[in-house]
């Protein structure tokens, strides 16, 4: 299905149902059948995190504080057939606890989605923790499965973003800070004491969101640098190699830089005889890669769009000394690697979602109409013209790839943030 056609599906059928199931929990509660809340530690948790391929990163800390709270229970997921293949390179799930939903048609969705309620029901869930951000269809399901602990985002006092009060442990979602920390108090809201609105109150000053670097395996690199000479003659393993990865997600388009951006900077890069620029992204994004390719003319910007799996992409990273990419999923994947990070913010607010590394740079211009995306709007922009984007200065952008290319590749611990880390161009 489209973006816009779930976006529509989770408004008007998505509000319904949480009312419906609403006014349904309160009337068994009512009469006494609303069941026990358990206070053992959990023993089944289930986390969902249906679309977004980048936030399977993002959530790492969450998901690690969890295995560390509770070493004796089983972590499960459930997401989109799309990113199970994310979901799987975090490390943090056995792939038999992967569950999947496919989201390619309505009656996919429907019938998948039974599939699960069904499996869900046979082999219950104590705990649910959901870490999207005001989506109905994963509150409901939280509830229909039955699980007697169900942790969430709440909206309290917001308009515009309802979800029912189906949840057990009610969180703040505070757009001001990180989303690593937001998803870290989904978790924290198991430990904390009943009683307080909204349930968790912490510091988080000192608070380091770290994520480990992903070991490589010397077969799929091998296979990426065949891949790489089988594009390209003018690469060799000396080569200095900057990936581009000029699209996104096709549910938020404006966040992305103009093709010619890309094809300019790609355009400036290669005057280095030593850089190989290689554009990315899967098969459908040919056409864009091409466009790239034909602008920069020269045989060391290669284009690799649907020729990798994302093993090997990540595996890809590792070689670069740079990844280049919007504000997407690819960003946040980069630093699984010791590459270093250029992205690029304009509808979306750079320390709220900016990659959980040191070794990036986060450009953005700060318009004052940005962030115009987020969770309260379903990430759905009223604009019609990405300004923000179309007015980041290449020439700078190529100035500041040259510099981190001139330093010492970077090593060692894994990767931190810690404060905010923008640069303007």
């Amino acid at each position: 299905m489209s973006p816009a056609t779930m976006r529509r599906l989770d408004y008007w059928v998505g509000v319904p149902t949480c009312f419906l199931l609403t006014i349904a929990d309160r009337l068994r509660r009512l009469f006494g059948r609303s069941g026990e809340r358990s206070t053992a530690p959990p023993r089944r948790i289930l986390f969902v995190q249906l679309a977004e391929m980048g936030t399977m990163v993002v959530a790492i800390p969450a998901l690690r504080k969890a295995q560390e709270l509770f070493p004796a229970a089983e972590l499960h997921l459930l997401c989109f057939t799309a990113i199970r293949s994310s979901a799987q390179l975090i490390g943090v799930f056995d792939p038999k606890n992967i569950v999947t939903i496919d989201s390619s048609t309505l009656p996919s969705v429907l019938r998948t989605t039974l599939r699960f309620l069904v499996r869900a029901r046979r082999e219950p869930f104590d705990t649910v923790v959901n870490l999207e951000t005001f989506v109905r269809l994963s509150t409901a399901l939280g509830y229909l499965i039955g699980a007697g602990t169900r942790v969430g985002f709440h909206r309290f006092n917001l308009e515009g973003v309802y979800t029912g009060d189906l949840l057990t442990h009610r969180v703040l979602y505070n757009s001001h800070v990180h989303a690593g920390h937001t998803l870290l108090d989904l978790v924290y809201a198991l430990v904390t004491p009943d009683g307080q609105v909204p349930h968790v109150k912490r510091s988080i000053a000192g608070e380091r969101l770290t994520i480990p670097t992903m070991a490589l395996d010397p077969a799929v690199t091998r296979t990426v640098w065949r891949t790489l000479q089988q594009a390209s003659t003018a690469i060799d393993p000396s080569s200095t190699i900057v990936v581009l990865n000029p699209n996104g997600s096709e549910r938020f388009p404006m966040r992305k830089l103009p093709l010619d951006s890309y094809a300019t900077l790609a355009e400036r890069l290669v005057k280095d005889p030593s850089v190989v620029v290689v554009v990315t992204g899967v098969a459908s994004e040919r056409a864009d890669a091409q466009h790239i390719c034909a602008r920069a003319n020269s045989a060391r910007v290669i284009d690799l769009t649907g020729r990798t799996t994302l093993r090997e992409l990540l595996h890809l990273f590792a070689i670069a000394r740079a990844v280049i990419t919007n504000d997407s999923g690819p960003a946040h994947f980069a630093c699984l690697t010791h590459t270093h990070v250029v992205v690029f913010f304009g509808p979306e607010e750079p320390n709220r979602y900016r990659p959980l590394t040191e070794r990036c740079d986060v450009v953005s211009n700060g318009f004052s109409c940005s962030p115009c995306v987020g969770p309260h709007n379903q990430r759905l922009t009223p604009c019609n013209n990405n300004l923000c984007m179309q007015s980041i200065d290449i020439e700078q952008v190529a100035a500041l790839v040259r510099e981190r290319l001139a330093a010492p590749r970077a090593r060692g611990a894994a990767p931190v943030l810690d404060g905010p880390v923008v640069r303007s161009v």
